[in-house]
């Protein structure tokens, strides 16, 4: 009987710490992402970032009022989904990369099905060629590709990011090839405040950019 109620007890504690972690429901299309965010919830690719770091970018995006938001790795969409449910607040739009087809073409209905779609521009194509590419200017870029390229990514855009813009990136806390040489190089720089999202344990690094280089 007592296992029953620790059970009962769980469950309560898992849906109100879900419940907390969204947005506030404000209108149509918020209820339309939630309610597929947490349909969703427990069927999202290793590849995707979890509730709590969705939230992380969906309030940095907010809080920060940025419109012009670059996603280095689609995957099928979840972090994408909040970005674009961000950038619905504040009348932005995001660009997303994918080079695998067969996450593209899920992301892309993924994406319709969580009505944000006409928030994002989704790509198909190999992220190094086209990051080089991109034209314009950015105030938010998310980075979750391949970790051994994260400080060329970085490089690649930084004189596209606006002072005031930050550059972020996924799974910071694993501290592998790639990401050791993308942190050191970050946090060497003059022009930028690197600090590390609290309550994500994938990790996430956070890099304002406080001025154009000297």
């Amino acid at each position: 009987m007592k296992l029953k109620y620790w059970v009962i007890a769980i469950l309560v504690f898992s849906c109100s710490s879900s419940q907390a972690q969204f947005p506030e429901i404000e209108n149509s299309l918020d209820q339309k992402a939630k309610a597929f965010l947490e349909e969703n919830l427990n069927n999202w690719r290793d590849m995707n970032v979890p509730l709590s770091d969705g939230k992380i970018l969906y309030d940095l995006i907010v809080e920060n009022g940025y419109t012009r938001a670059v996603e280095i790795g689609t995957s099928t969409g979840h972090s994408a989904i909040w970005i674009a449910w961000a950038l619905s607040k504040t009348g932005g739009k995001l660009i997303t990369i994918e080079i695998d087809k067969e996450r593209y073409v899920q992301a892309k209905a993924n994406f319709k099905k969580a009505g944000v779609e006409k928030y994002i521009d989704a790509r198909l194509a190999d992220a190094h060629e086209l990051v080089p590419q991109l034209p314009g200017k950015y105030d938010f870029v998310f980075s979750d590709a391949d970790k051994y390229w994260y400080k060329n990514y970085f490089i690649d855009m930084d004189p596209k990011l606006v002072v005031g813009g930050s550059f972020t990136a996924h799974n910071t806390a694993m501290r592998v090839s790639g990401i050791r040489e993308f942190l050191e190089y970050v946090e060497s720089l003059n022009n930028y405040e690197t600090t590390f999202a609290k309550n994500s344990r994938s990790g996430i690094s956070i890099s304002y950019k406080t001025a154009e280089k000297p």
